[in-house]
């Protein structure tokens, strides 16, 4: 039988218990050694095995950074949906953006005005893979410019004005002056507070040791040098500080020309770091720009709804890795869909089982467009008898 007519028929044709395993298989060979491995308790990267949990879901989109040259022209090439979806958002943005995102310059990528929306395209088309495949979250949340991807699907903007504000968002940061830096540390924002100055402010508050510091670059590095562990970012611009000022008249005017709705799915705002947010209001996301980003804050406010699977849309595991150090001692699953240093079609299609393993349930008529169902040997009891045998007559003359 075909692969994909026996994945179909699994899938959909027995129960889902709680104890899963998911085989990555190229070919029926391939599909023989690693169902092997998984009877042998072999461990094997195209083996995933799991207890599905009862929690929620959220997915994270991430935020500028995380950019990678050539990110999703694999699942361009390999799934239409994603196709599609990226083809939308890419025709809806001005400039060259498709040119760059797979193009040959990272240095071009790494310009704020093609960074952010080439993040913004490709992570809404990772949500239109996740949803043609029946995956759909409880939550939603967003880094930075990864808000904004989070707020279109669900239902915040509408494609084109979202383009619209992503757009001028980074068009408008990339004009400003350069100059200002943006300085990681391990610190906590309480032992960081008291010694801000004139020209620092906290660009983001990542996690419990976890700040990051923007604005003017003498002034950021004098204040960095007090901390044990301070990591400059190689960024255009010093992002969520006071040198933002200067842009936000101006996209205030764009953005109180778009139409806002509510959300049709949760999303947690890092500006205020908590399941509510005044999404809806054009100053909202003038102030997204200029506040700090409170991920951290967002993370907790998910475990504490009962958040227990993470799964991060956007070219790597940043936000992952930013979302495990809020977590502490909750149980959850952190899910990346995509890894820099692994082709994007073995990583997507190992999220997915990994996402399958935690309990995240999944539309696998979707998954399998085009297999049929086909008979396979059903369970594979034990063939032990455990019937009683019958007792033996007892010995004549024998008292009893």
């Amino acid at each position: 039988a075909d692969l994909a007519d026996v994945g179909h028929s699994l899938a959909t044709g027995r129960s889902a218990f709680d104890h899963r395993a998911v085989v990555l298989a190229d070919d029926a060979e391939d599909a023989r050694r690693l169902l092997t491995a998984l009877a042998d308790g072999e461990p094997s990267a195209s083996v995933v095995e799991g207890t599905a949990g009862h929690g929620r879901t959220a997915f994270l989109f991430a935020g500028q950074g995380a950019q990678r040259l050539g990110m999703g022209r694999e699942l361009y090439g390999a799934y239409p949906v994603f196709a599609e979806a990226l083809d939308a958002v890419l025709d809806g943005l001005a400039g060259s953006v498709r040119e760059v995102l797979f193009g040959a310059d990272a240095d071009v990528l790494d310009r704020t005005e093609f960074a952010q929306p080439a993040l913004f395209a490709v992570e809404v088309a990772l949500f239109r893979l996740l949803e043609s495949w029946g995956v759909r979250p409880d939550f939603l949340a967003g880094h930075s410019i990864g808000e904004i991807a989070a707020a279109h699907v669900a239902g915040v903007l509408s494609l084109a004005d979202a383009c619209t504000l992503v757009e001028a968002r980074g068009r408008l940061m990339q004009a400003l002056p350069s100059g200002g830096v943006m300085v990681s540390v391990r610190a906590a924002e309480a032992d960081v507070t008291p010694l801000l100055v004139d020209g620092v402010a906290i660009a983001a508050v990542n996690g419990p040791e976890s700040v990051v510091l923007s604005g003017e670059e003498d002034a950021v590095l004098a204040l960095a040098e007090k901390f044990e562990k301070a990591k400059r970012l190689k960024v255009s611009h010093a992002f969520h500080s006071p040198l933002m000022d200067p842009m936000l008249d101006e996209f205030r005017a764009v953005v109180e020309g778009l139409e806002f709705a509510e959300p049709r799915i949760p999303v947690v705002s890092t500006v205020t770091g908590a399941l509510t947010g005044e999404f809806s209001s054009p100053e909202y996301w003038v102030n997204h720009v200029r506040a700090a980003v409170r991920f951290g804050d967002a993370v907790t406010a998910l475990a504490a709804a009962g958040v227990t699977t993470f799964a991060e849309l956007g070219p790597d595991g940043v936000a992952s890795a930013l979302a495990e150090e809020n977590l502490g001692g909750h149980p959850a699953v952190l899910v990346p869909l995509l890894r820099r240093d692994r082709d994007e079609r073995t990583a997507v299609l190992t999220a997915l089982a990994r996402l399958h393993v935690a309990g995240v349930p999944a539309g696998w008529a979707g998954f399998f467009t085009g297999a049929r169902r086909v008979d396979l040997p059903t369970y594979p009891f034990e063939h032990q008898r455990f019937w009683p045998e019958k007792a033996e007559s007892p010995v004549a003359g024998a008292e009893t």
